[in-house]
């Protein structure tokens, strides 16, 4: 691959990463106080869920910048 082609990738990557993981730790903020506000009601848990799931996204989107980084350098 050429190296700014790797270069692009890992900056898209790690930087969509690192915002969409911010993102999802918000989203998680936001449930934990749905749930202190009314915890009877079952919105905070489809809240947590959304959140976990762009918490790991965000992890996969930045490891695999890490992996481009690597790359980048083994070039």
């Amino acid at each position: 691959m050429h190296m700014s082609n790797l270069r692009n990738k890992w900056l898209i990557y790690a930087i969509t990463g690192l915002v969409v993981f911010g993102f999802g730790i918000s989203l998680t903020g936001e449930a934990i106080i749905m749930k202190m506000l009314q915890p009877e009601s079952l919105g905070w848990v489809a809240y947590g869920t959304l959140a976990l799931i762009v918490v790991n996204s965000g992890l996969c989107l930045f490891g695999q910048g890490v992996i481009y980084r690597v790359k980048m350098e083994m070039n």
